[in-house]
């Protein structure tokens, strides 16, 4: 028997004699004790080499994005909207220093052949930069459009990626029309949209540049020429890739980074898309592995779920930012405070004689925007509910200028938002999950210094919702308007609008004369 173990340390033979010797005493038959023996000795023969077939959401994904036919009218006139609006967003982000200084080729002065040309600028990239810099000037502001629910998000970030590498195809020749940007954004606001619709990243700590990643590097997959497998190895690549912490976009951390977070997710998305297309091999098992799988590592070991199928719903449903440069949760509390100021203004009454605020609004609000004590910079003030209620309170406004430094000085500000405090309505939150409404609901109710108690003023539905369509889409159009007048002179704007305005006609355009519009010579 001991001639079994001479190739093992002996160490390892003594506990395996003891084992048997032990056995033998109890009178066990020398079967049952050579097989226990046997077992002792067993080798792991570590971990499987065998590729299993791709996770589902991964194959769901490319499915989804090379066979299925977007037929919805309303997707694509709503597409439309979103392209115009999150252009001029970009357009608007140029104006401030902190953003520009971003921009360019990595090296100054390079301007590649062919290359992505980036709204507002002279600047001619590889897609991959071009898609940072189109990426960060759209979500500079925190102006372009939001989808809010288990996750939230600004599905309008994938037009950096889309932009960069159709443009850039379109340069070499290949015929992308703008009608292929729109059916790109409509799949790529799917994809977020659908992943965030049950699934809450934010709850263990990851930003929801992560789908922006995941949407994008699909869609642009598909630009790029990848074939369904190779697309399904491509967004394998986007979830295993390192994802961003929310840490900047929270208290006592919250900082500019937020503000370029989404270029960046689209840069890697494309050059993850152009890896594989060179031959790079896809992880199959990228969100299922045991230990070294999405869910074990990132999720808390809970696999995704999905409402309803990839189609043309969170397009459909999509909320514009039309008002007030804001996070979202607090446009409708914005708004409110707008309609308050009047009511002071209208009775010789001003913010200084307001005693309290107190804000009734949904959880996620109060989890992501409800801050006390110092506001340190532009990004701490545009994500804060207490200085975008108290702002207009005083000044009957809130602009992109609003959160400057200069601005914020102000002490009037400060003075209103300690007496400015959130409670949760229960009923907010629930509606704001709610599919056939999805609302984000606030309510102010201000007490004055002389005992005075105002009508609460509540809105649930800001203007930017589906709800509020109509209403909004004129302003939206007059956003657009202000957006572009301080990048061109007024024939040139009269073009752009010509333009824009005929879906027709802008649905057939080449994707590189549609950029052209925006480029500065």
């Amino acid at each position: 028997m001991l001639s079994v173990f001479r190739r093992v340390p002996r160490s390892f033979n003594r506990s395996i004699n003891a084992s048997i010797s032990y056995r033998s005493s109890l009178g066990l038959p020398s079967s049952l004790i050579l097989q226990a023996a046997a077992r002792a000795m067993s080798v792991h023969h570590g971990e499987s080499t065998i590729r299993p077939e791709p996770d589902k959401v991964l194959k769901d994904i490319a499915d989804y994005v090379h066979n299925y036919q977007v037929t919805s009218d309303l997707a694509f006139e709503t597409a439309r909207l979103c392209l115009i609006d999150t252009i001029g967003c970009g357009l608007e982000g140029l104006n401030f220093p902190e953003c520009t200084k971003l921009l360019g080729p990595v090296v100054e002065g390079t301007v590649v052949p062919n290359g992505t040309k980036v709204p507002g600028t002279n600047y001619q990239l590889d897609p991959i930069r071009g898609a940072f810099n189109i990426g960060t000037i759209i979500r500079w502001l925190d102006f372009n459009d939001c989808f809010l629910a288990a996750e939230w998000g600004h599905p309008s970030d994938n037009l950096g990626a889309i932009l960069a590498v159709a443009d850039h195809l379109a340069r070499q020749g290949q015929p992308l029309t703008v009608r292929d940007i729109l059916e790109g954004m409509i799949k790529a606001h799917e994809i977020q949209g659908g992943l965030a619709l049950l699934n809450s990243f934010n709850r263990v700590g990851l930003d929801h540049v992560v789908l922006v990643k995941v949407a994008s590097t699909a869609v642009v997959s598909k630009l790029l020429g990848l074939s369904h497998s190779q697309t399904i190895d491509a967004v394998s690549q986007a979830w295993v890739d390192g994802q961003s912490l929310r840490t900047y976009r929270h208290a006592p951390n919250t900082g500019p980074r937020k503000s370029w977070a989404a270029g960046d997710a689209c840069s890697r998305a494309v050059n993850l898309a152009l890896l594989v297309k060179k031959g790079e091999l896809g992880l199959p098992s990228v969100l299922t592995a045991k230990t070294w799988g999405f869910y074990d590592v990132l999720f808390k070991g809970k696999p995704f779920e999905f409402q309803m199928p990839f189609g043309s719903y969170i397009m459909e449903n999509v909320l514009f930012k039309i008002s007030y440069p804001a996070e979202f949760h607090a446009q409708t509390a914005v708004e409110a405070a707008h309609i308050i100021h009047k009511q002071l203004k209208a009775v010789g009454k001003s913010s200084d004689d307001i005693k309290s605020v107190r804000i009734r609004t949904q959880e996620a609000a109060i989890r992501i925007i409800d801050k006390q004590g110092p506001l340190d910079n532009f990004a701490d003030r545009d994500h804060a509910i207490s200085y975008m209620v108290a702002y207009p309170l005083i000044f009957g406004e809130l602009t992109s200028n609003s959160y400057s430094d200069s601005s914020a000085a102000d002490p009037r500000i400060d003075v209103l938002r300690a007496k400015i405090h959130c409670v949760e309505d229960k009923a907010f939150s629930v509606n704001y999950h709610e599919p056939s409404m999805r609302s984000i609901g606030n309510a102010l109710l201000v007490e004055l210094n002389d005992g005075t108690v105002l009508d609460e003023v509540e809105v649930e539905y800001p203007v930017g919702h589906k709800r509020r369509r109509e209403e909004g889409i004129p302003l939206l159009m007059e956003k657009f308007e202000r957006h572009i007048s301080a990048h061109f002179n007024e024939a040139h704007q009269q073009k752009i609008l010509a333009t824009v305005t005929d879906a027709q006609s802008l649905s057939k355009l080449p994707v590189d004369k549609f950029t052209d519009l925006f480029v500065k010579p």
